[in-house]
């Protein structure tokens, strides 16, 4: 997966252009994690912010589109390839700043390229 890919949904995701995904449910491989607060893409780097609720003592994780591996548009949910505790131990998401910051979103992004190379 290139940097790029990681920032970007899969053709085969079910994501269409423009869709907003702010409410969806959601999954990791594991099991519900949240839902999705907003979604953005400066820089060209694609993530959506999830809102974990209790689930991470109430803080939001940021994830790259490029981890979505599917959309349901009916059932409202989005799932992910990567397990609740891989996201929950990604580079830590304070702020709304950080999702306008290159060097954050760089973190974020090769913390998830490397999961990839080792799936």
């Amino acid at each position: 997966m290139t940097t790029d890919r990681i920032w970007s949904y899969a053709p085969d995701s079910g994501y269409v252009e423009g869709q907003d995904l702010t409410g969806f449910t959601v999954v990791a491989s594991d099991g519900t994690i949240g839902h999705v607060d907003r979604q953005a893409a400066p820089h060209g780097m694609g993530h959506l912010v999830v809102d974990t609720g209790v689930w991470i003592f109430g803080r939001s994780v940021l994830v790259p589109v490029g981890v979505v591996t599917g959309v349901d548009t009916r059932g409202r949910r989005v799932t992910l390839t990567c397990t609740g505790a891989e996201v929950k131990a990604a580079p830590r998401f304070g702020t709304d700043s950080e999702t306008r910051d290159r060097e954050y979103l760089a973190a974020v992004g090769a913390y998830y390229l490397r999961l990839a190379a080792t799936a």
